[in-house]
């Protein structure tokens, strides 16, 4: 049976994706079980190649099974393969992720933790994203570089497990994210402000632990399902991180068949379907107030829009080469051609720039708010200049246009609305 899986991080891959091409059968006791794992792990050791009799002590031991024996697949004729080239540009590209990334994201963390005119609820979502980028940048990225090069697993079975879990914890924060921000700004057009009697910050705050509680629980299956192998290739034991192709549950054996579209469906398309609908509801109501005159708070809001509207194209862009990847694989590989391999070092390069181009959505964001957003822009030079200054003119200008905003709120709503209910889309 040929198996393919691919597990985050994701990770994201907001990416740490493994991908894992088994082939597996099994003999009578007397024996010696062949196990051929056509590409062990793509981001532990993508260039290896095992195609050897299995000894005893392997920790993988499949389960025997009655009847007559499906006949094996024709071995490779020949390994995949990854460039050393390649494998320098990975590094170069992951290297500048790393730098970057980390620098825009504290940036970001900053901005909205010193300027209290900044602290407003869809700011807040940006920085819980942020934040959530920043783990997935220190955790996940040094290790993919290294397990490109390297040809085994040697961080242990703990780190084998958190790694696929942080990946994964951290696109769901991103997805989450972008769907609350949708909500926020179609909540800000058509002015509802109070949600079942909560003030805003009551909201913004239960939000953003839903968010992080639901990414958390959606990334236990990572550590129930992923585990160390030990192979003997060579006269060497390798150790291989990996989704295990033996799951003993039911739920994971269900989780692991149906992964990949799982992954699709609900880190990929259903946010994209979300934005689309909550932004079509919103342009709708922005056409019908066409006629009235732009105001500043109109055109903060609509400067808002932009950016959250923005993240969303970018999400988009950077995760759709991976997933497009992931789909050839589900449908042109086939297990039986001998050439096979060939294919698999094709579709190696093609998850790999995937998974670059996922690693880059990590990054990318601060510089997105910073391309769309004139008061992310201001915030950002002050911040980038000195690290030291208490950004007090940026502070300064951010106050002047909350107050006005916050005016103009009050003259247009009802008294009762604005006493106990916060402005919070005017700070973006």
């Amino acid at each position: 049976q040929e198996l393919f899986h691919a597990a985050l991080g994701g990770v994201l891959l907001k990416v740490n994706w493994h991908l894992v091409y088994h082939n597996v059968s099994t003999r009578d006791q007397h024996s010696q079980p062949l196990s051929v794992i056509e590409l062990s792990e793509t981001t532990a050791s993508p260039g290896l190649l095992i195609q050897e009799k299995q000894k005893s002590n392997s920790s993988i031991h499949p389960p025997r099974e009655a009847g007559p024996k499906a006949p094996l697949p024709p071995m490779c004729s020949e390994p995949a393969r990854v460039r050393d080239a390649f494998k320098y540009v990975n590094t170069a590209v992951s290297l500048l992720v790393f730098v970057i990334g980390i620098l825009g994201n504290v940036a970001l963390l900053k901005i909205i933790s010193v300027n209290k005119s900044m602290r407003s609820g869809p700011n807040i979502l940006i920085a819980s994203l942020a934040l959530g980028d920043l783990v997935h940048i220190v955790i996940d990225i040094p290790i993919n570089t290294y397990r490109l090069i390297a040809e085994d697993w040697p961080f242990g079975l703990v780190m084998c497990k958190l790694v696929p879990f942080v990946q994964k914890t951290s696109v769901g924060i991103t997805v989450l994210s972008l769907c609350a921000l949708s909500v926020d700004r179609y909540r800000a057009v058509v002015s509802w402000n109070r949600i079942k009697g909560l003030g805003v910050s009551a909201w913004t705050a239960l939000e953003i632990a839903l968010i992080w509680v639901i990414s958390l629980v959606l990334a236990v299956p990572e550590v129930l399902g992923f585990d160390m192998i030990t192979m003997d290739y060579k006269g060497r034991h390798l150790r291989i991180c990996l989704l295990h192709p033996m799951q003993s549950s039911p739920f994971m054996q269900l989780y692991k068949s149906v992964k990949d579209w799982w992954l699709f469906g609900f880190y990929f398309c259903m946010p994209l379907l979300w934005t689309a609908v909550f932004y079509t509801l919103m342009t709708r109501k922005m056409l019908r107030k066409n006629s009235e005159a732009l105001t500043d708070h109109t055109k903060q809001r609509r400067e808002v829009a932009k950016t959250v509207f923005c993240l969303v194209i970018v999400f988009a862009l950077c995760w759709l080469p991976l997933y497009l990847s992931r789909l050839l694989k589900k449908t042109i590989y086939d297990h039986e051609d001998p050439n096979r391999c060939q294919l698999l070092s094709v579709f190696l390069i093609l998850d790999y720039f995937g998974i670059n181009m996922a690693s880059l959505n990590s990054c990318i964001n601060p510089i997105a708010l910073y391309i769309v957003s004139k008061r992310f822009k201001k915030s950002f030079k002050a911040c980038l200049c000195s690290w030291r200054l208490p950004l007090q003119a940026v502070r300064r200008d951010e106050a002047q246009s909350v107050l006005k905003s916050r005016m103009h709120d009050q003259a247009t709503e009802n008294p009762h609305q604005s006493l106990d209910s916060q402005d919070h889309t005017s700070s973006t």
